[in-house]
């Protein structure tokens, strides 16, 4: 299994910003995608930012040309930077990995969230 903990959310004035972090307690043999998901109240959880395993990100087209989701490989880590916050950016943050953690061995996991606020 892999265990994924999520830090860095919080309360933030409107345009003001917020790095997320996301640490993998181990690394995936073969790591498909690493991601933010969002879920805000009476709302269903969407994708927020996406790595694919080459590399190439996906954006929300919400929040295109504010955030930003990075990878550290080496430290089985994704953060998200996220600038010129908005209230509707309000909601919890989920981490999301997956891939192969063994030869046939598709796993994913979820952080257990981290909430977001932006206040007007």
């Amino acid at each position: 299994q892999v265990q994924l903990v999520e830090s860095g959310g919080g309360l933030v004035q409107a345009g003001g910003s917020l790095r997320l972090s996301c640490a993998a307690s181990r690394r995936f043999l073969s790591l498909n995608a690493m991601g933010w998901y969002r879920q805000a109240p009476g709302k269903q959880r969407e994708l927020v930012a996406i790595i694919i395993g080459g590399g190439s990100t996906n954006y929300a087209d919400s929040v295109k040309g504010r955030f930003t989701i990075s990878r550290d490989t080496a430290k089985n880590t994704v953060n998200l930077q996220m600038n010129s916050l908005k209230p509707e950016d309000t909601a919890v943050y989920y981490c999301n990995a997956k891939g192969f953690v063994a030869l046939s061995q598709w796993h994913e996991s979820w952080g257990q969230g981290t909430q977001v606020t932006v206040s007007s």
